[in-house]
Order: structure tokens, then C-alpha cells, then sequence
């Protein structure tokens, strides 16, 4: 999906965001904002709202001289939610439905997202995922899929939320265990998504094959990816598609049978979805 005038908006209002997280001076932090105000008029609308991102972020990176520019945030999101593990595996080992607690706890990580127009609080997420049904509700048909599945593609999206996707990731090789599994993650920091580092640093190099995509967008761009990353998304069987930016990216792929699981929290996606922000989402495309 492109941009549109919305999504012009947010951009420029997540360089006020990168600014707050740096505790940048006020010199910097107009420098900051002026200088992606100036970008946005630029902005092509026959692009995805990642690849504009990339550009976006780079350009704050070199202005103020720090190659990541959330790590500080991004320690402190997977500190809380490291905090929920063990209720959650608690909650998962209870479950009668082992696949859909594990799918709504993968969800429910989603609202760890730095880069989205409305926030909201991991740990009321959690308390009301398990009631909640998702606008798109496409999970029998990923079950179906999971059981046919050889080879599963789990492309991950921000820091904090990786730490459910582990979780998820260990419940599927639990439940499906004849399956290969991968975890795909962006090649390079950009806002507070995933990169080898944290998920490393998580474990998932022991858990299942980890992937670095190569791509610089927040979001798996295919045209961005290194040749290893868009082989594997090619052949997986099955692709997990997990946040926004990963949907606005694919949600026209070339490629079929793409499951993407996410919390809504814009306005231009959830005219997309045909939903409402707050939904979450389970859509086999």
C-alpha cells in the first residue's frame, strides 16, 4: 500500500518522537523537524510508508550523529516484556487452545510500536487480548496452513514484541514440530524494529533458522532484500507477516498464502483492513 496525506503527517510528527527519545537540544530537535517538514514535501506517493521511513530515519541518524536512534528504548521495551514471560507461559500451559493463546499473545506484542499514530499500553493489551476477536479472523485457515506447512517464514517487526514472537515461535514448534522454522529481521536499525542484535540477544539463533533480510525499510520491502531473504520468502510454504509495516509492505505481494497478524493503529490501515484502529487482525491473503 502507498502513502497518502495522512501518513505525510505522521512522519513528520515521529521526528518530534525521535527527538524526545534522544533528549536532543532544542537546536537539534528543530534541526530535526524542519529537515523532514522540507523532506516531506518530496515524498512520493508511489512509495510505501517503510520505504519513506528509511529514507526518513537516515537522514535523522545523520543529523544527530547516532547510528540507532531508539536503543535505549528498545532495551528498556524488551525489559517489560521480558516482566510478562512467565505469566504468559503460565497462561499458555492452562490454555485448551494452545495456537490461538500463543497467536493473541503474538498479537498483543504489536502495540510495541514506536512509529505508530496511536499508542497503546502493553499491559492492558494483554489483559483484554484473550477476550477479544479479531475484525479479520482468518485463524482456522491459519491452522489449516500450519498443518500442511514444511517450512514457516515469520518476518518480525519491533523490539519488545520480538519477545512474544519467541513465544510463539517455541508454541508452533511445540504444536507442528516436523516443520522448519525461520525469524526474518530488518538488516540494519530503523526505529525500533528488529535486527539481528536483539534477536540474538533473545536466543532465536538456538530457537529456529534467524534471517537478516537486509532490508533498511520498516517493513520487509522484497525490492530491498538480499537475495538469501527474498529466496526464502519465495519457497517458505508459509509466511507470518507480523505489524503494520511488515502489511503496508506486502499487503499487494506477488506471493500468496501471507498471514498477517497485527494491531491496528493508524487510520489509513484500518481503511485498508475495512477495520478500526484498536482491531487486531488475522488475515490469510
Amino acid at each position: 500500500m502507498f502513502i497518502d496525506e495522512a501518513c505525510v503527517t505522521c512522519i513528520i510528527n515521529q521526528s518530534v518522537k525521535v527527538a524526545d527519545a534522544i533528549n536532543a537540544s532544542d537546536e537539534l530537535e528543530n534541526s530535526l523537524v524542519s529537515t523532514i517538514t522540507s523532506m516531506s514535501r518530496e515524498f512520493s506517493f508511489t512509495k510505501t510508508p517503510p520505504e519513506i521511513a528509511a529514507d526518513v530515519y537516515e537522514k535523522m541518524a545523520f543529523i544527530a550523529q547516532k547510528e540507532d536512534l531508539y536503543d535505549e528504548v528498545k532495551r528498556l521495551s524488551t525489559e517489560k516484556a521480558l516482566s510478562f514471560v512467565s505469566p504468559l507461559k503460565l497462561k499458555l500451559q492452562e490454555s485448551s487452545d494452545r495456537l490461538l493463546t500463543a497467536t493473541k499473545i503474538a498479537v498483543a506484542g504489536n502495540v510495541i510500536d514506536l512509529a505508530a499514530a496511536v499508542e497503546f499500553d502493553l499491559e492492558e493489551e494483554l489483559e483484554r487480548v484473550f477476550e477479544t476477536a479479531f475484525a479479520h479472523d482468518d485463524f482456522i485457515k491459519l491452522q489449516t496452513e500450519l498443518t500442511k506447512a514444511e517450512t514457516v517464514l515469520i518476518i518480525g517487526d519491533n523490539v519488545g514484541e520480538h519477545i512474544f514472537d519467541f513465544m510463539f515461535i517455541q508454541t508452533l514448534k511445540e504444536l507442528y514440530p516436523n516443520a522448519i522454522y525461520s525469524y526474518m529481521v530488518r538488516g540494519n536499525p530503523i526505529i525500533n524494529d528488529v535486527t539481528m542484535k536483539e534477536a540474538k540477544e533473545a536466543g532465536f539463533d538456538k530457537l529456529c533458522n534467524l534471517v537478516d533480510s537486509g532490508v533498511n525499510t520498516p517493513g520487509f520491502a522484497y525490492s530491498r532484500a538480499n537475495i538469501e531473504s527474498q529466496k526464502l520468502f519465495e519457497s517458505a510454504d508459509l509466511v507470518i507477516s507480523k505489524g503494520m509495516g511488515n502489511y503496508e509492505c506486502m499487503s499487494e505481494s506477488h506471493r500468496k498464502n501471507i498471514c498477517f497478524l497485527l494491531k491496528v493503529k493508524c487510520e489509513v490501515v484500518a481503511s485498508s483492513l475495512n477495520a478500526t484502529v484498536g482491531d487486531i487482525i488475522c488475515k490469510l491473503a
